[in-house]
């Protein structure tokens, strides 16, 4: 098999996969795979460190949530990607490893929550660190997959600015792993339903904070409820607040205005609601995070 034309096609699958489920993709859908050469090719499999029967060295890597491989940064925002245990000789090891050496483009799986990844491509090793144990792992814009080579080693890191820009791009996809897994994280919890009106519809569905996340660290809940893109809007307008008693308030000016069926059925009807909060108490809204938000709607109501 002509491994980096059968990459390329790993990567043209994926592209149309991300378009149909969006970025963050089922496990399900990931193991079934594609057809290439009239064989199956799953992109995963339960062994973080993937290499399919067909392949001389690995597709893909993968970390699970909470699991005991979970990816760490370093201080310069590339990854780290923990060895298959503590033989550096491991076979899969081994195979990043070659994989290192002769800059061969891998598809880098990070979980979200159980069972859902974000997909991205191409990455490459950009370091073995024997006595750490990992992998450094540098992402790569994805035009570079339109640019694989008919055979390895594929030189890419002699181009000029490729150090440069893959940090730069790595930089980016850390704050999209953020911004996703708090999305899964929020929308889990709330069983994918906007908490003001029950919409199910989870494209339509956002994670809204309740308190500004700046600094990107860990994506917490409590600081998120799942709001549709109507009533996501509305919250950050401070159009609505929730209060401590995780009841609904509509701002006055809001709740006077006449302006048809939407603003009637869409604002105005969830005044006094209370909303729908996750089963576990442990995840729903922070009420010192309600009562910070609130104060500022209430700011925002006397202007």
């Amino acid at each position: 098999m002509p491994t980096p034309a059968a990459r390329q096609a790993a990567f043209d699958w994926l592209a149309v996969q991300v378009e149909i489920h969006g970025d963050v993709l089922p496990w399900a859908v990931l193991q079934r795979g594609f057809q290439y050469q009239g064989q199956r090719i799953p992109l995963l499999s339960m062994q973080g460190i993937f290499t399919p029967k067909s392949f001389d060295l690995p597709l893909s890597i993968r970390t699970s949530p909470g699991g005991p491989y979970d990816d760490l940064f370093a201080e310069d925002n590339l990854l780290l990607y923990r060895y298959r245990g503590t033989d550096p000789n491991h076979r899969d090891n081994v195979g990043l490893r070659e994989a290192w050496k002769r800059q061969v483009p891998l598809i880098y799986l990070h979980g979200i929550v159980k069972g859902r990844y974000l997909a991205v491509w191409p990455v490459f090793i950009r370091h073995d660190n024997l006595q750490e144990l990992t992998f450094t792992v540098a992402v790569d814009d994805e035009q570079m997959a339109l640019q694989l080579p008919e055979s390895y080693p594929f030189d890419s890191t002699a181009a000029e600015g490729s150090e440069a820009r893959r940090q730069y791009v790595t930089t980016l996809v850390r704050r999209r792993l953020h911004q996703r897994s708090f999305r899964e994280r929020v929308l889990q919890a709330y069983r994918e339903q906007c908490a003001l009106c029950r919409l199910r519809h989870a494209r339509l569905l956002d994670a809204a904070h309740i308190i500004a996340d700046k600094d990107e660290g860990e994506p917490v809940v409590r600081n998120g409820v799942a709001l549709c893109k109507l009533h996501h809007a509305a919250f950050d307008a401070l159009f609505l607040a929730i209060r401590t008693d995780y009841r609904i308030e509509v701002r006055d000016d809001i709740l006077k205005e006449s302006d048809g069926p939407m603003l009637i059925h869409g604002l105005q009807e969830l005044h006094g609601r209370k909303i729908y909060t996750p089963r576990n108490p442990e995840l729903r809204p922070d009420l010192e995070f309600l009562a910070q938000r609130y104060e500022r709607f209430r700011q925002a109501a006397t202007m």
